[in-house]
């Protein structure tokens, strides 16, 4: 019986097939957290390197695919041979697995031994019986835990990632002037063949071959280990033999950094490199998080209680009755007592509920128990835009270097906008609305591209190179102030004889600085542009041609606060959530913001002072600021890393590429549907609107959820205590059994079923007020302070079926087990609505209809089974109608002692 306790208590979280779900973060960060992976399998090894030598028309070729994409039936026809594009992962149970599972738990193995034996016995009345228990206990929780997983897989639905792919239309010849333009579709539809367009903030979506790219720059470190991010080619570079290190190969896990680039789908689903080493994955546990292990220490800890308490049980009851077997299965049954085998059932539901209520607040939940980090998030860090502001940015001016109206600026930034290929944010679309300009520019006959250098954010600016009618070439970067100004030499100035450029000295430098500063502190946002011309004869650029610039102007955004955002915060700020504003903007910008929706800002701290602090010195700095800006990503994650060093739980709010590492790093990830793939996978939860209020609703849910998963816990752990604690006092004192093994058994079922409406009970507004942590230690205090409270009127039960009605033999043992069976069943029914609030429940605190309805019914039955027609089948008897002025005096007596050490608790402990 120890074993299988220990391994029921132990291993129940891993159990719930039903609700885990493929995470591809989770398991990247798994993998990486090994170092560099193993070689790849030599099968694929091979396929991958001959991709990788060949030209890219034979790689074309081998991959039987064209240049303008792949059709609608050949699409169809690939899925079919070799399926979707997933990467293996722990399904769920089949139905008969699932229900085998939800059988063999202790309290159905011991019922089914009882049943055996009452079999042996030719009791067929009581082996009928304990048969409907057994099958009622377990459809119940296969029930419940199968809703609980489809509820899962729907909200897993609602969030898909996809690929950008080029497909041939219906009927069009294989001619690249024939592809269609490309196309977003669901990641598990790519198939082998396809060709797929990447940019920055893009998560690789299978095995690729590269087959033209532009400054592309992979983020490979969970596959080879390597930190910095890593460029990849067309062409292959070198003759290695392992195909990680192959210049034009990118492997599914992995993410863009920056550039752009055309790949051919290589391998997909389970025959990536990713997939076969995900097949390893998924068969060892990760580690339990903070719920987990809490939940698991409660479950150790009544192990610890049933080791010492069932074998005094049984020596006891041997001893002084005389029957070792009856003896052995009443011990057995006070161990099933102790066992929470509703716990797994009751978790899985409310985390199942509490997913579903919080996505019809536009949360959706993609890891269930992050739900309990939800709830005891007290740090929430955020970007300004798009949360605290509406998201909707206009370009408002376009001005040159000194504050005076330009058209030639606002073509410029047309002319970068446009022919940018890598992510385009909302600024480049505020631009392109300009729809007059390029009828205006010719653009179509005078301008061709030439090349690009992309965005990074250590440089924080990027360029284009376009030709102007093929007379020279025009060198056109945007990017934040201080970048741009770093690689400027001259500023362009109006004069009497037209524009001309001057050099840009320290005086002229702070001239242009200060228009900037004017439009920062009006709470415009600030985006420099340069130029540069250069020889037609060059052809390729990179980095190093972003030097001796000429500054020709800004273009000034305003992107309002949202109306929302004020009332949000205070909303926040009233459940206990501090919120700091962790942003890449410029700091004039950001606090102007701060200011109109009533955040306080006090000193802004910027990122290049993040640089200059050790760990010790930012811990300190994170609690003193509110607001950081400029920030790079590391910055971010420096900061959320400082923050959980001091204690706090962690949220971080983000959609872009440079939030990724501070999404991985914080306790709770949260990102929205619109973000980008690599904001995405890294998030715990997934806003559907990315809104302040929003994120309140859920954090009150999430608390909602996990104080009902800590009513159970703490309901189970303090009766089951108690009820031993009678047991051992009953059995040095009694000629017989204080129950029966199958009585105790029917109670426990009984007990168990009216905590199925625990899920949806109400909350008081007070307890969801502040962030709920997991405190493991206040259970077993909480078990031992009230489970001695049932016993003492247990012991009055007894007294009073001993001396008032003369149940004092073995021959009337009937009647005192039927009256200790009663009072036991409605006590315990009625400290589920003592302990599931601090208030004074039924007058302050209601519980929700369905709880209410659960545990009034079992009460009923309770009542029912021993002056009923089932009383014999359970070895009950009916008890005499002056009984229950005793029943109903002792129930008072509980709900009065129960009240007034619920004060001493609360005055003494606090309650969460």
């Amino acid at each position: 019986m120890q074993t299988v306790l220990t391994q029921w208590f132990s291993g129940f979280l891993r159990r719930r097939h039903a609700l885990k779900h493929f995470h591809r973060h989770a398991l990247v960060a798994t993998l990486a957290s090994r170092g560099p992976m193993p070689a790849v399998p030599s099968h694929l090894a091979n396929d991958l390197l001959l991709v990788a030598r060949d030209d890219i028309p034979g790689a074309v070729a081998r991959l039987q695919s064209h240049e303008g994409g792949l059709s609608a039936a050949e699409v169809a026809q690939r899925l079919a041979r070799d399926g979707p594009n997933e990467v293996a992962h722990e399904k769920p149970l089949p139905w008969w697995h699932h229900l085998w599972q939800c059988y063999r738990n202790p309290f159905n193995l011991l019922l089914t031994v009882l049943a055996v034996l009452s079999y042996l016995s030719h009791d067929a009345k009581a082996t009928v019986v304990i048969g409907v228990m057994v099958v009622f206990s377990t459809i119940l929780r296969f029930v419940q835990e199968g809703r609980s997983h489809r509820a899962a897989e729907s909200l897993k639905a609602m969030v898909r990632n996809t690929a950008t792919a080029i497909r041939r239309d219906a009927g069009a010849p294989t001619a690249a002037a024939q592809q269609a333009p490309p196309q977003d579709i669901p990641l598990r539809e790519l198939v082998t063949g396809d060709w797929v367009v990447l940019s920055a903030g893009d998560m690789i979506p299978a095995d690729c071959r590269v087959l033209a790219a532009r400054d592309l720059f992979i983020a490979q470190a969970a596959m080879t280990g390597e930190s910095a991010p890593v460029e990849k080619f067309a062409n292959s570079r070198g003759d290695a033999q392992d195909p990680l290190e192959q210049s034009n190969l990118v492997f599914m896990g992995t993410n863009v950094v920056s550039g752009s680039a055309k790949a051919l789908v290589v391998a997909t689903g389970n025959r990536t490199y990713f997939g076969t080493l995900a097949l390893r994955a998924t068969a060892t546990d990760s580690a339990p998080n903070a719920f987990q292990a809490g939940v698991n220490s409660v479950s150790w800890l009544l192990i610890r209680f049933a080791l010492v308490m069932v074998p005094v049980v049984l020596l006891v009851n041997g001893l002084t009755k005389g029957d070792w077997l009856e003896a052995g299965l009443f011990a057995l049954s006070v161990a099933v007592g102790l066992t929470p085998e509703m716990l797994p059932m009751i978790v899985t539901s409310t985390l199942a509920l509490g997913a579903v209520l919080l996505s019809r607040k536009k949360v959706i939940v993609k890891r269930l128990d992050a739900i309990q980090n939800f709830g005891a998030m007290d740090v929430l860090c955020t970007d300004k835009t798009g949360t605290l502001t509406q998201d909707k940015i206009a370009l408002a001016r376009h001005v040159d270097a000194f504050g005076q109206a330009s058209d030639d600026v606002l073509s410029f930034a047309f002319l970068n906008s446009h022919y940018q290929t890598g992510l385009k944010n909302l600024l480049d679309r505020a631009v392109l609305e300009h729809v007059e300009l390029p009828a205006e520019l010719k653009l179509e006959d005078d301008y061709r591209k030439i090349d690009e250098i992309p965005f990074d954010f250590e440089r924080r600016r990027m360029s284009v190179i376009v030709s102007q009618r093929d007379e020279r070439h025009q060198l056109i970067c945007k990017g934040a102030l201080e970048e741009v100004l770093a690689a400027c030499s001259r500023v362009r100035q109006d004069g009497n004889a037209g524009p001309q450029d001057v050099p840009l000295g320290a005086a002229m430098l702070s001239r242009v600085q200060t228009v900037a500063r004017a439009f920062n502190e009006s709470g415009l946002r600030v985006v420099a542009l340069a130029v540069k011309e250069l020889p037609p004869s060059q052809t390729v650029y990179s980095i190093a041609d972003e030097t001796d610039l000429t500054l020709i102007g800004y273009i000034a955004f305003l992107d309002p606060p949202k109306d929302s955002a004020a009332p949000a915060l205070k909303a926040l700020a009233a459940h206990g959530v501090v919120v700091k504003v962790l942003t890449g903007d410029n700091e004039l910008v950001t606090a102007q913001v701060c200011r109109q929706v009533g955040l306080s800002v006090g000193e802004v701290l910027l990122g290049a002072q993040v640089e200059g602090m050790d760990d010790a010195a930012l811990a300190k700095a994170v609690e003193q600021h509110q607001v950081f800006a400029k920030l790079a990503p590391l910055h971010k994650d420096r900061i959320v890393h400082a923050l959980r060093a001091n204690g706090h739980v962690v949220g971080f709010m983000g959609d872009g590429i440079n939030d990724a590492p501070a999404l991985r790093a914080a306790d709770i990830g949260i990102s929205v549907d619109s973000a980008v793939d690599i904001a995405k996978e890294a998030a715990d939860i997934i806003l559907l609107e990315k809104s302040l209020m929003v994120l309140d609703a859920g954090v009150v849910e999430g608390r909602t959820t996990f104080c009902n998963m800590l009513k159970y816990i703490r309901m189970t752990a303090s009766s089951n205590f108690g009820n031993v604690f009678s047991v051992l006092v009953a059995s040095a004192f009694l000629p017989f059994l204080p129950m029966l093994p199958l009585q105790l058994l029917l109670q426990n079922l009984l007990y168990d079923v009216s905590q199925t409406g625990i899920p949806f009970d109400n909350v008081d507004a007070e307890l969801v007020s502040k962030p709920l942590t997991w405190n493991p230690g206040d259970i077993g205090r909480f078990m031992i302070f009230f489970g001695p409270v049932s016993s003492l009127f247990d012991i009055t039960t007894f007294a009073v079926m001993w001396w008032v009605f003369n149940a004092n033999s073995v021959a009337t043992q009937g009647l005192f087990q039927s009256g200790w069976f009663v009072v036991g069943l409605l006590t315990q029914t009625l400290v589920v609505h003592m302990i599931r609030t601090p208030k004074v429940p039924f007058i302050q605190s209601r519980a929700a209809a369905p709880l209410m309805v659960m545990t009034a019914a079992i009460m009923a039955v309770g009542i029912f089974l021993p002056m009923g027609p089932l009383a014999d089948y359970f070895k009950l008897q009916a008890l005499p109608p002056m009984y229950f002025p005793w029943l109903a005096g002792i129930l008072t007596g509980y709900f009065i002692l129960t009240t007034l050490m619920k004060r001493f608790y609360i005055r003494r402990f606090g309650w969460q």
